[in-house]
């Protein structure tokens, strides 16, 4: 039986509620199949990096036999370099005199 190259999948806002729910479906095999690997690349803003830490730490502990791979960052180059899903669960934040549509 082959093995399956790992796809790379970026999420966005991956330490926020959605984010954070999506990427144990996505780790489990539930997204892309129960025999594609997967690398997950986590996108989030630098304020949320600590809670990112946690998340990464959580879905080692998990040891999901699909996830090949986790690359917490901040900076979209690296998130979204060699991307082959993309799954945005994030908003732009909030500042004074901002609407969605500024976003």
């Amino acid at each position: 039986m082959a093995t399956k190259t790992p796809l790379h999948v970026t999420v966005t806002g991956a330490a926020g509620q959605i984010g954070y729910a999506l990427l144990f479906r996505i780790a489990s095999g539930q997204l892309l199949g129960e025999d594609q690997p997967v690398v997950l690349r986590l996108l989030e803003i630098e304020p949320a990096m600590g809670a990112l830490e946690g998340v990464v730490m959580e879905l080692d502990d998990c040891a999901f036999p699909l996830l090949a791979g986790i690359e917490a960052t901040s900076d979209l180059a690296t998130a979204f370099d060699g991307t082959s899903w993309a799954c945005s669960s994030a908003r732009c934040p909030a500042r004074p005199a901002w609407s969605v549509a500024t976003c």
